[in-house]
């Protein structure tokens, strides 16, 4: 059988790593976009004791939702663009699984909503869903900053730099007072969308880099 018109079987395509690559930082600002105005429009939310899972119940739980959907298919968006570019070991391959499980967990967070109301109908899995996502956050983490050293050593420290502070700081939420969640919750989402956009821009640049 003729391989003629067959492409090879790894062929970077810089359009698709550019548009993913935007798509990937569009998906952490419209998540931080819908936390911001559903912390205006939600009535008696005191954003710095509420956690952001207090915006996805209630009337204008849409708000969040829309954000949260959006932010997942980034991440997913994240995992197709490390897939499509490889960079070679095994730890690079457990990254890609876990920007799978971040995604489909802040999916079915957005999905499930159980939080913020009390809502205790059926298995709760809200709280099993947060520690999944913080699992997998650091494993992206770490997992994929020697794949990155391969290209730039900056990205591979802004990776191990954002994947240390996330674990102390994930750690340390657990022993917070109640009265300062909400504000210490959006901090760790600010490193967590760190790290999809560190992943982001190497996609970008690459892509940018091979369309020349």
């Amino acid at each position: 059988m003729s391989n003629e018109g067959v492409p090879p079987a790894h062929q970077d395509q810089p359009q698709l790593m550019i548009l993913l690559g935007w798509f990937v930082i569009f998906g952490c600002a419209a998540l931080a976009l819908s936390i911001l105005i559903a912390d205006f429009v939600v009535p008696d939310h005191d954003w710095i004791a509420d956690t952001i899972s207090d915006l996805g119940a209630g009337r204008f739980e849409f708000i969040v939702d829309i954000g949260l959907y959006t932010y997942s298919a980034a991440v997913l968006s994240a995992a197709l663009l490390a897939a499509h570019v490889h960079m070679g070991d095994r730890g690079w391959s457990i990254g890609i699984l876990a920007l799978l499980v971040f995604g489909l967990t802040v999916f079915l967070i957005g999905a499930r909503n159980e939080y913020g109301d009390a809502d205790s109908d059926g298995w709760v899995i809200h709280k099993y869903l947060v520690y999944a996502l913080g699992a997998a956050v650091a494993t992206i983490a770490f997992a994929m900053a020697k794949g990155l050293r391969r290209a730039d050593d900056r990205y591979s420290y802004a990776l191990q730099g954002f994947g240390a502070l996330w674990v102390v700081g994930a750690l340390v939420f657990f022993f917070l007072p109640n009265d300062i969640d909400g504000l210490y919750e959006r901090g760790l989402g600010v490193l967590a969308s760190g790290i999809l956009i560190t992943l982001a821009i190497f996609f970008i640049r690459r892509g940018h880099a091979l369309g020349r």
